[in-house]
């Protein structure tokens, strides 16, 4: 008896010894990516200060200018644009789904989701090219009495909320059965209405969920790149409207990262701005970390 649970003590302690480097291995990714990139990129502050990087807008590597403003504001359009389109939808959708429709209708949509959760960007890119582009430019630009070629932060920004689309609302659709039935039952015994139950009881219960949802989308869709490369324009210059074309950081990563490994200086500015996107990206996690945090305390 002494030897069976000497063997399954060590097991134990072999298990759990081998979870917790994985656990920690985990906890160090991001330090270890951000680390990284710093590296890469420190040879370019021996040149450069970073208030000439981030708040300039002169983009001529050949001339030695890096000023990468253009892209982070042209990242923060398309993505915020993006969500916008999205959070409704995504949001009405998951209440219609769990609250008014069928069990046999919310079955046939997650495969749907499932389906466009899985599709490569590369074909929402093409599909923004053959019906996005075109959309913009012949009939939405007009009314608001725009003439452009359809390459612009909106159509970057359509095709950017299709694709998180799935993701998002995979999320709210589970928030929102997760809610226990007690709460919709006491509401209606009340006296509510259908939907005063919905927007006064399960929105309300569910807020700290669904902002994480969409934080969760936020962070998802400002890293997109092939899709809203091919649709966003590719223009280094300041956006001044959503018909304007666009240059996101992750676009001018792809673009130009391969062929401008050989041009150290380049390169260092690529590296830092991978580092610039992977810091905005972590703090819009902090972000709406806090905010469902202090939510959560406040329900």
């Amino acid at each position: 008896m002494g030897v069976f649970y000497l063997k399954r003590h060590l097991r134990s302690k072999i298990h759990h010894g081998w979870m917790l480097v994985c656990l920690v291995l985990v906890l160090l990714m991001p330090l270890i990516i951000g680390f990284g990139l710093t590296f890469k990129s420190g040879m370019l502050f021996q040149e450069r200060s970073l208030g000439e990087l981030l708040f300039t807008t002169d983009w001529r590597p050949v001339a030695g200018k890096f000023g990468l403003l253009p892209f982070i504001l042209s990242s923060l359009w398309v993505t915020i644009l993006a969500i916008l389109i999205a959070a409704p939808i995504c949001l009405l959708t998951a209440i219609h789904l769990t609250q008014y429709a069928k069990k046999w209708v919310l079955k046939l949509m997650h495969p749907v989701i499932d389906i466009l959760a899985g599709i490569p960007s590369v074909i929402f890119g093409v599909w923004g090219i053959l019906i996005i582009v075109p959309l913009v430019s012949r009939y939405i630009a007009p009314v608001f009495d725009k003439h452009v070629t359809g390459f612009s932060i909106l159509s970057g920004a359509i095709v950017l909320a299709v694709m998180i689309i799935p993701f998002i609302l995979n999320i709210l659709i589970e928030v929102f059965r997760a809610l226990p039935d007690e709460l919709t039952e006491a509401s209606l015994s009340l006296g509510a209405s259908k939907w005063q139950t919905i927007k006064y009881v399960l929105v309300k219960r569910a807020f700290p969920a669904i902002v994480s949802a969409f934080g969760l989308g936020l962070s998802r869709a400002f890293g997109e790149t092939i899709a809203i490369l091919m649709v966003v324009g590719n223009v280094p210059r300041m956006p001044t409207g959503v018909f304007q074309p666009g240059y996101p950081l992750p676009a001018l990563i792809a673009n130009n990262y391969g062929e401008m490994m050989s041009v150290p200086l380049y390169d260092a500015v690529l590296m830092f701005a991978a580092l610039v996107l992977f810091i905005i990206v972590t703090l819009f996690n902090l972000t709406s970390r806090m905010a469902i945090i202090r939510l959560e305390r406040n329900q």
